[in-house]
């Protein structure tokens, strides 16, 4: 079983394909808004410095940004 959280922002294209992509595959996750006290600190620790969403954070690897499936 996967342990996916995915931080996003709202209007984010991206961020919809990514959550959209990991619900079509069945796979649960945690939805972050990074407007959440602290959330957007946490993306820029976990990206290295990067301010980009979506971030997604699959049992454990990190992946900034989302292209598709």
């Amino acid at each position: 079983m996967s342990d996916v959280t995915i931080y996003t922002k709202e209007g984010c294209p991206y961020c919809a394909a990514a959550m959209q992509h990991y619900a079509d595959q069945g796979i649960a996750f945690t939805e972050i808004d990074i407007s959440t006290p602290g959330a957007k600190e946490k993306v820029i620790e976990l990206t290295g410095g990067q301010r980009i969403v979506p971030v997604i954070v699959e049992n454990g690897k990190v992946q900034a940004g989302f292209g598709g499936g």
